[in-house]
């Protein structure tokens, strides 16, 4: 819980600190862009010169702040930043921010360059110092011309062809780190529990106790496939993206594909249940064939053979292993 009766009012604070505080906020906002920057250069560069031109106009107020607070005030900041002041404008940690993807960051720039304005605009209107109240209202201007300054800086750099290889890039990314996590899950939890499953149901003849033996099969390779994932690569030489992101894509698809066809085995007749838990299981291997003509460029007809195949294989050594 946020304790508000530790923090200072903005109309409490002196010309000093407002110029102290703006002086932290444009050297916060430029190591923003700068991470921004850095976390998008390898794939997509024109995306990155144009985070490096924000920051470099940021780190350029700053140096406009301090000049004024020095010839002002002197050479010692006051040691106040904005979470010190109740209502002063949030910014989402960058880390957070930066794992949503390109869109997120442009349209936090955005909300940065907005929030930076009123701040600014605030702070002018409480300004009794002529040269202080200019240098603010200067910068109330620039933050206001930077939405426009960030559609210029988006058009000089992110080209037709910036774009398109930006597309491709997250097109790759959206695979490597979602799709082939995701259908190795939906594969490994889709057909490595056929045979537990239904040799648990051709032995006991019990729908729920092979509903259990389904879900339990299911979390565990759903757990096990997940940590398999996340600890294979870290991503920083295949470009593969967060362990962990993979690791949760192919952990939840690893369980859904395994209790897709254990949740039949809640009707308690056993015929109709193993029915509807075929029927399930040929739709669950008709999506992953799919998936991966769609996202893979694998032959429909190809992949259906070779999952389908498979399938059958495991499906038959289950119901052999239970009638035994």
């Amino acid at each position: 819980m946020i304790d508000f009766g530790t923090k200072r009012r903005f109309s409490d604070l002196s010309e000093a600190e407002i110029l102290a505080l703006a002086v932290s906020a444009e050297e916060e906002d430029g190591r923003i862009y700068a991470q921004f920057a850095d976390a998008v250069r390898t794939e997509l560069p024109a995306t990155a010169k144009m985070f490096d031109d924000m920051a470099a106009e940021e780190n350029e107020h700053r140096r406009w702040l301090l000049d004024k607070f020095t010839e002002k005030f002197g050479a010692h900041l006051p040691p106040i930043k904005r979470e010190d002041v109740a209502g002063f404008m949030r910014r989402k940690p960058w880390w957070v921010v930066r794992a949503r993807g390109v869109e997120a960051m442009r349209r936090h720039a955005a909300d940065m360059e907005i929030e930076a304005q009123q701040f600014y605009l605030k702070a002018a209107e409480r300004s009794r110092d002529t040269d202080v109240r200019k240098l603010l209202g200067d910068l109330v201007e620039a933050e206001r011309s930077h939405e426009h300054r960030a559609e210029e800086l988006e058009g000089e750099h992110l080209t037709d062809t910036a774009r398109e290889s930006e597309d491709e890039a997250t097109h790759r990314r959206f695979l490597l780190q979602i799709v082939q996590p995701g259908l190795a899950g939906l594969m490994d939890g889709s057909v490595s529990t056929l045979a537990p499953l239904f040799a648990a149901a051709f032995a006991t003849h019990n729908t729920w106790e092979t509903f259990l033996v389904g879900v339990a099969a299911s979390i565990g390779a759903g757990i096990s496939m997940g940590f398999a994932e996340a600890l294979s690569d870290d991503g920083s030489l295949t470009g593969r993206g967060s362990p962990w992101i993979r690791g949760f894509a192919s952990g939840i698809m690893t369980t859904v594909g395994g209790l897709g066809h254990a949740l039949p085995y809640l009707i308690p007749d056993f015929m109709v249940a193993t029915s509807v838990a075929v029927v399930i299981v040929l739709i669950e291997l008709w999506a992953i064939a799919w998936i991966r003509w769609k996202y893979m460029d694998t032959p429909f007809l190809a992949a259906a053979f070779q999952i389908v195949i498979g399938g059958a294989l495991v499906f038959l050594a289950g119901i052999l292993i239970g009638s035994a």
